[in-house]
C-alpha cells in the first residue's frame, strides 16, 4: 500500500525536479543569448502576447524553463516510479528511484556541457551559414551564442534521453546487489 502512495509522490517530485532545472538552466543559457529567448523561446511558448517590460525577461526565462521541463520530469518519473516497484520496500523505492531521477538529471546536464563545447569547437565561424538550416531569425545579432544555446538545449534533451536507460540500469543493478547482499 504505501508502495502505491510513494509512487505518484515520486512521480511528483520528478516534475519538480525537472522544472527547477529548466528554470536554472534556462537562467545560465538567457545570460548566453538573451536573444534566443526573446526572439525565439518567448514567442514559441506565447510569452510576448503579455506585453510584459523588458525587466520581466530573467522572469520570462524561468516560465519557459518550467514550461519546457516539467513535463520531461513526468514522462522520467512515471518511467522510473513504475521501475523502482521492483525495490522490496517503499523506503528503498524512495531513494533508489530519486537517485536515479537525478542520475538522469546529471547526464542532462553533461549532455548540455558538451553541446556547448561541441557549438565552441566544431560549429565554422561562418556562423551565417546556419540561419536557414537552424531556422534563425535574420534579425539575430548575436548569430554564434544564439546557436550556442540552440545546442546547448538539444544536447540537453538528447542528455535526458540517454540518461533514462542508464537510471534504469542503476534502479536494477542496486536491486540486485540489495538482494545478493540479503542473502549472506
Amino acid at each position: 500500500m504505501k508502495k502505491a502512495i510513494t509512487l505518484p509522490l515520486l512521480i511528483a517530485v520528478s516534475c519538480l525536479i525537472a522544472g527547477i532545472y529548466g528554470v536554472l538552466h534556462d537562467q545560465i543559457t538567457y545570460t548566453i543569448s538573451p536573444e534566443y529567448y526573446t526572439k525565439y523561446k518567448f514567442i514559441q511558448f506565447g510569452l510576448t502576447e503579455f506585453g510584459m517590460p523588458e525587466r520581466t525577461n530573467r522572469v520570462m526565462a524561468a516560465i519557459v524553463g518550467w514550461m519546457a521541463t516539467w513535463w520531461v520530469g513526468l514522462i522520467l518519473g512515471i518511467i522510473l516510479s513504475l521501475t523502482g516497484l521492483i525495490h522490496k520496500t517503499w523506503q528503498q523505492m524512495f531513494k533508489v528511484t530519486l537517485k536515479a531521477i537525478l542520475i538522469n538529471l546529471l547526464v542532462s546536464f553533461i549532455f548540455g556541457i558538451l553541446g556547448y563545447l561541441y557549438a565552441l569547437a566544431f560549429m565554422p565561424h561562418e556562423w551565417q551559414d546556419y540561419l536557414s538550416f537552424w531556422d534563425v531569425p535574420y534579425e539575430i545579432v548575436d548569430i554564434k551564442n544564439y546557436l550556442r544555446v540552440g545546442c546547448i538545449h538539444t544536447f540537453g534533451y538528447l542528455g535526458g534521453v540517454i540518461g533514462l536507460p542508464i537510471a534504469i540500469a542503476y534502479s536494477i543493478r542496486t536491486k540486485r546487489r540489495i538482494a545478493r547482499s540479503t542473502i549472506i
